[in-house]
């Protein structure tokens, strides 16, 4: 791997989004939707690493039902050179990286591997930990980025940060499962971890490797997957029955827990995953209210409330802390702090409640 090797972004879009519904649907999940701005979150992800000569044309990683939108979307912001591998079935993050890995050559090209759903609002930041994290990853390591927390969050995984391994770099000492909030807590109060915000970056052959040593299985499906895969343009189609033999296992517990060259970058970067209403209400712009309206929205003498629309006018006096989210014939309406209950309208919608 060259000095001057370009990056080649890595952008994961394989998610379903459910915890934004009714907005975020199987056909249009969340990364395809403009939640905090006039572009989707996809396009301000692929928009985040096109800077000058630094990177390469983005791999994406998506659902074969999304490739026409992508390729739309992309092009709505000039990118046309992106390659699509387009997973028959989802498998998790690990076996999509593996695709990722091989479309790229499988050498020592660096990769970026970010979900297509998360903000970050301070890209200098990122850019600078980018910088931190290339002279390790050259030497082979695997690095993940380490969010410097402002909350104690128990729906994230945590990183314990170790001994400094390079300029504003350090061994990751332990992952951590999503903890209970006192854990949490201690965690926030001890000053070294960081939340894990799914974010790495490594070469290409450095990961397969892992992979080999750690999750043999996954690299063995993924490398058939490719060998087999059909190629329409810029679009590669892995093989799926052979994809569909591998395990489905996230990068975290295949590789990174496991792997003994793993460092962390820790970086403020005002970083969201934008994983539930609340978290949406917290990052977007308030009127003096406190109120995050999108759509045809009236409110009077309302206060702290999310409220978005597609198309049905929407009208509030006198209510405070809710979130109010009308698309099409689906409308939610829930108090502020219990969107990760969304996954149990979910489950009922699922169970023929709805």
């Amino acid at each position: 791997m060259g000095v001057d090797a370009l990056i080649v972004p890595v952008i994961l879009s394989g998610g379903a989004g459910t915890r934004l519904w009714p907005m975020s649907r199987p056909d249009t999940p969340k990364q395809m939707l403009a939640l905090t701005g006039e572009h989707t979150m996809l396009q301000m992800t692929a928009d985040r690493v096109r800077f000058g000569k630094r990177y390469a044309a983005p791999i994406v990683v998506a659902s074969a039902r999304h490739a026409d939108a992508i390729d739309a979307q992309l092009a709505g912001i000039g990118i046309d050179n992106a390659c699509l591998v387009l997973e028959p079935a989802a498998r998790n993050t690990a076996p999509a990286i593996a695709l990722a890995a091989l479309a790229a050559g499988g050498g020592d090209a660096p990769l970026l591997v970010m979900p297509s759903d998360h903000v970050i609002a301070d890209q200098p930041a990122f850019q600078r930990a980018v910088d931190l994290a290339l002279p390790l990853v050259r030497d082979g390591w695997l690095v993940t980025f380490g969010i410097a927390p402002d909350a104690p969050e128990t729906g994230y995984g945590y990183l314990h940060i170790g001994e400094q391994v390079a300029d504003g770099a350090h061994k990751v000492a332990r992952f951590v499962e999503k903890p209970p909030r006192a854990a949490a807590e201690a965690m926030i109060a001890s000053g070294d971890h960081a939340w894990n915000g799914g974010i790495f970056l490594f070469r290409a052959d450095a990961f397969l490797n892992a992979l080999g040593e750690h999750a043999p299985d996954i690299l063995a499906a993924a490398t058939a997957a490719t060998n087999g895969a059909t190629r329409e343009n810029r679009h590669i189609l892995p093989d799926p029955a052979a994809f569909a033999a591998s395990p489905s296992e996230s990068i975290d517990y295949a590789v990174m827990e496991k792997a003994t060259r793993v460092a962390v970058v820790p970086v403020s970067m005002g970083w969201s995953d934008v994983g539930s209403w609340d978290a949406l209400h917290a990052i977007s712009k308030h009127d003096d209210g406190g109120n995050a309206l999108s759509g045809d929205v009236t409110a009077i003498d309302s206060t702290n409330c999310l409220v978005r629309t597609d198309h049905a006018r929407i009208a509030m006096v006198g209510v405070s802390d809710l979130i109010v989210v009308a698309n099409g014939n689906d409308i939610l309406i829930l108090p502020r702090g219990r969107s990760q209950e969304v996954k149990r309208i979910i489950a009922e919608l699922d169970d023929g409640g709805g």
